[in-house]
């Protein structure tokens, strides 16, 4: 096991899609770390101190003894050449095409559908908000997302790929944006998030943001 030192830089809500990827990649791993909630409302990652640690001022961050990386993608891949199977679980496909799909994935929802992030919250995962109806452009970016998923999860797989990867944790918040506050989505879709979402070590961070 690992005996480095390792922080990982939280909003203090514990609703951040990103940290939540970061946190799973960790817990995976069995990598022992501390959580330092930071609050963004007050602006406490636009401060100085925390500049120090985080060059985009941003989290997560995450600091490994004197080495410090932002960017929730960046640290997965990071963490993943870290600490290598067979050692630690993997967190990405061993199949190099698979693998490079899953980050294809991760850039495609954290670079895309907009409307969805902005008119379906976090807040309506971790705190079961109820918005207004998604608009034109919210139901343009769901079906987008539905219609690039059917040829990967049509047949009802409970995984993207063979095995479990972080990007199923990643899809699967995008799809709670949707599935959680009762907007459709197709059964199959449905069921993928529900079965993603019961993950012990997406349950542990659910308890955090419940608190």
């Amino acid at each position: 096991m690992s005996h480095q030192t390792i922080k990982l830089y939280s909003d203090a809500n514990f609703f951040s899609p990103y940290v939540l990827s970061v946190f799973v990649s960790l817990t995976e791993k069995a990598l022992p770390f501390s959580l330092h909630p930071v609050d963004l409302a007050v602006g406490e990652h636009l401060q100085d101190e925390f500049g120090r640690l985080s060059m985009t001022r941003r989290v997560p961050t995450l600091v490994i003894d004197d080495f410090q990386l932002a960017e929730s993608s960046a640290i997965a891949e990071y963490l993943e050449e870290r600490f290598p199977s067979p050692e630690y679980a993997r967190i990405y496909p061993q199949d190099r095409q698979e693998r490079a799909k899953a980050r294809e994935i991760q850039a495609w929802l954290r670079s895309d559908f907009m409307p969805i992030r902005v008119e379906r919250s976090t807040e309506v995962v971790f705190a079961g908000a109820k918005l207004s109806p998604l608009s034109d452009s919210g139901q343009q970016a769901a079906h987008k997302l539905i219609a690039g998923l059917e040829p990967l999860l049509a047949d009802g797989r409970k995984n993207l790929f063979s095995e479990w990867c972080i990007a199923d944790t990643d899809l699967a918040l995008m799809l709670n944006r949707l599935a959680l506050h009762g907007d459709v989505l197709p059964e199959y879709l449905q069921k993928y998030a529900s079965y993603q979402w019961q993950r012990p070590s997406v349950q542990q961070w659910r308890a955090l943001s419940q608190k």
